[in-house]
């Protein structure tokens, strides 16, 4: 098990970054949350095997098709058990 917590930048508020993450975390199986955070930037928070939360990363490079992501800084933390991938406002 693996937990990664992403900080996006780029234009990422107001082009459905949070729904379709939701979604793609969703059909991956991939635990945690997702929200907006000052500056323009989206965070959010990864759990479940190393490859599904490597496909979530490389996910974010991409993101929405309005979404133009210029960074993405990664931090590893311990696992937390979440149970669902939630979005926050």
């Amino acid at each position: 098990m693996k937990k990664v917590k992403v900080i996006i930048t780029g234009r990422v508020q107001g082009v459905g970054f949070r729904a379709l993450c939701r979604h793609k975390a969703k059909k991956l199986g991939v635990r945690g949350w997702v929200k907006n955070v000052d500056n323009d930037k989206v965070e959010a928070v990864f759990e479940a095997d190393e490859e599904k939360v490597n496909q979530m990363i490389e996910w974010c490079w991409q993101g929405p098709t309005l979404a133009s992501v210029s960074d993405i800084n990664i931090i590893e933390g311990k696992p937390e058990g979440f149970k669902d991938f939630k979005v926050y406002k």
